[in-house]
């Protein structure tokens, strides 16, 4: 059931109304579901039950305490891409023998964090991590370090460059031509113990077939590894991606009748697609979904701050800026924006920008709209993931709170910023 609905004309986070909580807490504003993401956690574990996967949510998309402990109460494993990541996960109790470090620039500590935490698995993406991870494993008396090369298959998934991650143009991974010799070296050390096979081809991809091309050229190799390594797992890494446009809709299932609106990949696609190759390998599955997990959970509350003409354009002033929300300023993304209080009748064609200092601090451009008078509420969907984990305090600009509903009852899990605190640590010369 999609937990953003409108009653009586007002936008509803489950059981609470938005502009409630923005007269509450003012704007901008993070305000998550917890229904959302416990429904699609549980969806995604469905529709795989057949390979009984485990789950490793990928922990950048929103590493919020509140977030991660929804999660690791569920069962959960996680991905991270930083000994700070893995701290937090740490924090809310999640199991390290859960967690895949991943990322291409792991430092020395946070190779020692790992072992020291122990980790399921390092996700290891160049000849030259391996040979660090080796030499801090080794300075362990007794410790092997738990490895998996991540492989980078040369597919291309589509989507925007910047999130795309698994062709040979991309920083990620070792080639799929070059990954059986890398294996064979690893298990010539006797610092390292070889666990599993990664791969992860990009993120926000919404078609079945780049993830059914990807894993169809892997699993020869999968196979031939697991024979002569003794591999435990694949990880089919994430990127299942959601629908940002038409994502608020009414009643039961509005958001999966959405999905198939815009005809992208549902989940029982994806998992046709998948099932039948990765049930016969006998081998643990791992996947590493992140938006699809929080990034419809999630809305970003502003108030219009100004309107007004240049003459070409029309533009609505938010005070949510491109240091709260950057992806439509670095992707060019598209998000929906709706009234949070019932829609005036008609509509309007804007521009709605926020106060930073930059021309690209745009949320959207030229689109209709219920129109808005100063003091009216929005709400931009579907910010979930890649939203207040990617914030920042650019103009001097203190970051949102965020609260998470559950059901009738909304918490505040990480208040509004401070602007004394945003300089706190600094020296005057």
């Amino acid at each position: 059931m999609h937990r953003f609905q409108r009653k009586g004309g007002r936008l509803y986070a489950e059981g609470v109304a938005l502009d409630r909580l923005a007269d509450r807490l003012g704007t901008p504003l993070y305000v998550y579901s917890s229904g959302t993401i416990v429904d699609h956690y549980r969806r995604l574990r469905g529709v795989l039950r057949a390979v009984d996967p485990l789950v490793c949510y990928s922990v950048k998309a929103n590493s919020n305490l509140a977030i991660l402990s929804i999660l690791a109460r569920l069962g959960s494993g996680f991905d991270v891409v930083s000994g700070g990541e893995l701290e937090r996960v740490r924090k809310v109790g999640g199991k390290m023998e859960r967690c895949v470090f991943a990322g291409v620039g792991k430092t020395q500590d946070e190779i020692e964090l790992g072992l020291r935490f122990g980790v399921k698995a390092f996700h290891v993406e160049s000849e030259e991590e391996l040979d660090q991870i080796a030499s801090v494993a080794g300075r362990k008396k007794g410790r092997r370090a738990p490895i998996a090369l991540r492989v980078n298959p040369d597919v291309q998934a589509g989507g925007h460059a910047k999130i795309t991650t698994g062709t040979y143009a991309n920083k990620f991974g070792i080639p799929f031509e070059q990954i059986a010799a890398v294996y064979r070296r690893a298990d010539a050390n006797p610092r390292l113990h070889l666990r599993g096979i990664q791969m992860h081809i990009g993120s926000q991809i919404t078609q079945a077939a780049p993830f059914r091309a990807a894993v169809r050229k892997m699993i020869p190799l999968v196979e031939r590894l697991r024979g002569r390594h003794g591999l435990e797992y694949f990880d089919v890494g994430g990127g299942v991606g959601i629908v940002y446009e038409d994502a608020l809709a009414s009643g039961r299932d509005g958001w999966w009748k959405s999905l198939r609106a815009a005809k992208a990949m549902t989940l029982s696609e994806y998992a046709t697609s998948l099932v039948p190759m990765l049930r016969d390998l006998k081998m643990q599955i791992l996947l590493e979904p992140g938006r699809f997990l929080v990034g419809n959970a999630g809305v970003l509350v502003t108030e219009v701050l100004y309107r007004k003409e240049t003459g070409r354009k029309h533009f609505t002033i938010v005070d949510a800026g491109m240091n709260d929300l950057v992806r439509p300023a670095l992707y060019e993304a598209y998000h929906q924006i709706e009234p949070v209080g019932k829609p005036r009748p008609g509509a309007i064609s804007t521009d709605v920008v926020g106060p930073v200092c930059e021309s690209g601090d745009v949320f959207c451009h030229d689109r209709s709209l219920a129109p808005l008078e100063k003091g009216d509420r929005v709400a931009i969907l579907s910010a979930g993931a890649y939203g207040f984990s990617m914030s920042s305090n650019y103009n001097t600009r203190p970051r949102p709170a965020e609260v998470l509903v559950t059901g009738t009852r909304a918490k505040v899990v990480r208040p509004r910023e401070k602007v004394a605190a945003l300089w706190h640590g600094e020296k005057r010369s």
